[in-house]
């Protein structure tokens, strides 16, 4: 039987909900001046007449979800929509509500000629670091798409594969081919996140889906983390209870 939390862990757990970080309202700022900025960003087929114009003839979207949570894989989508395709409502899922995505994620599913979907898990992202797994779920996703692309668009990053590709800064709100991926990618990984939730029901997983909530953290300090959370990230790290450490010390042994 796992011990009872020390006296120091309960008194940390009682005072969550208070520790207020002194720059907060700075960060809440922020937050607030960069979703009007998102929200003022035109998601449109620019790029990808670009591209056209260049000769590509299958231009894949490609993003990545769940690259900050603390919990379970990040899942990265790439999609290839029909040339000239507009879909009414979309853009960057981040901006989208829960209802929104479901119902925009069918309709991708419907109108697009190829989507593929990888997730790497939390112990790979441990292993490899966060960036390099988010690099390594992007490259296979594309790599499983069928037919293949001969031009990727890519939100922020570039990617290791043999064909042509443009990096957009904020593509998931200026490109409908990345905002594509974008929903399909959150959709499935929120629709994990619920279904994780029902294996570990004491973290509140199907709320949160694993990012870094006031409830989260205070599981986390109650329960000690899951072998799907991911131990590098510094939430979970100053989480991990003493009895882990000696559990671990002794499966080694």
């Amino acid at each position: 039987m796992r011990p009872s939390p020390s006296l120091c862990t309960r008194d940390k757990i009682k005072q969550m909900p208070d520790n207020v970080n002194p720059g907060a309202e700075k960060q809440v700022s922020a937050a607030t001046q960069k979703l009007r900025m998102l929200r003022s960003l035109v998601c449109g087929l620019k790029y990808e007449k670009q591209a056209r114009a260049q000769g590509a003839t299958h231009i894949a979207g490609v993003d990545e979800v769940g690259r900050g949570s603390l919990f379970g894989p990040v899942v990265a989508a790439a999609v290839v929509l029909p040339d000239d395709c507009r879909i009414r409502g979309l853009r960057d899922s981040k901006q989208l509500e829960p209802a929104e995505r479901e119902r925009l994620a069918a309709i991708i599913e419907r109108k697009a000629l190829a989507i593929a979907i990888e997730e790497v898990d939390a112990a790979t992202i441990d292993r490899i670091n966060i960036y390099q797994a988010t690099r390594l779920a992007m490259t296979t996703a594309v790599r499983r798409l069928q037919p293949g692309p001969d031009h990727l668009l890519v939100d922020a990053l570039r990617l290791d594969v043999e064909c042509t590709q443009t990096s957009i800064i904020y593509g998931d709100s200026l490109s409908v081919s990345i905002a594509a991926a974008s929903v399909v990618a959150k959709v499935y990984r929120d629709r994990r996140m619920c279904e994780l939730d029902r294996e570990y029901p004491l973290y509140g997983l199907s709320s949160h889906k694993g990012y870094s909530t006031p409830a989260h953290l205070s599981a986390l300090l109650r329960h000690g983390p899951t072998p799907l959370h991911r131990r590098t990230f510094r939430p979970v790290a100053e989480a991990t209870l003493p009895w882990d450490h000696e559990e671990e010390s002794c499966h080694s042994d």
